[in-house]
């Protein structure tokens, strides 16, 4: 039995509530998540607790899943909404304080770093939205989904060359734009896409 075929019958069996089957999707993700979620959120124990949560998520939501779509793409999309919820909700908490001008809050590096990602994923984001819908999905698919360009074509019926391309010339306007932007922007760039 595939690999895939196997993960279709976890994922189904996770839908009728079986504890086991979430069990085994936690061992084959837990990790890949956490690595995800460090990439982004920089200590081990905002990860753990990102990772717990997309997985409290899974099983709250596993009445919805639906098998024939591809499961990694849900569980990593869960992860990158919880990220950006996180950056958003401390963004806002950093401007709130500094409007007190509490002297009290947080202003060390690892925070001032982490609002200014937050205002990349943003300046990302914007670009993004401008691309032609069909651009924006393949690119999102692929970029912030983790998909494989085989994957995104089997799913969009189009070749993996065409989805190869779109990908590709997604990064040229994203750098073409961005390229003047601050040195976080291109560093995240560089790292990340």
């Amino acid at each position: 039995m595939t690999d895939q075929r196997t993960e279709d019958k976890l994922v189904v069996r996770l839908k009728n509530g079986d504890a086991s089957a979430f069990d085994e999707l936690f061992e084959r993700y837990g990790k890949k998540l956490f690595g995800f979620a460090l990439s982004y959120l920089k200590t081990e124990s905002e990860a753990e607790e990102l990772v717990q949560e997309v997985f409290v998520r899974l099983w709250e939501n596993r009445k919805s899943l639906k098998p024939d779509q591809s499961f990694k793409s849900y569980l990593f999309t869960i992860a990158l909404n919880q990220i950006r919820k996180y950056f958003k909700k401390k963004a806002v908490a950093l401007r709130h304080l500094a409007r007190l001008g509490s002297s009290d809050f947080d202003t060390d590096n690892q925070t001032e770093e982490k609002i200014d990602y937050s205002s990349v994923l943003l300046r990302l984001e914007q670009v993004i939205e401008q691309f032609p819908a069909r651009k924006k999905l393949i690119f999102r698919m692929s970029k912030m989904e983790g998909r494989t360009s085989k994957e995104i074509a089997k799913e969009l019926k189009i070749t993996v060359g065409a989805v190869d391309n779109q990908v590709s010339d997604a990064m040229k306007t994203i750098r073409k734009i961005l390229k003047n932007e601050s040195l976080s922007v291109l560093l995240f760039l560089a790292l990340f896409l």
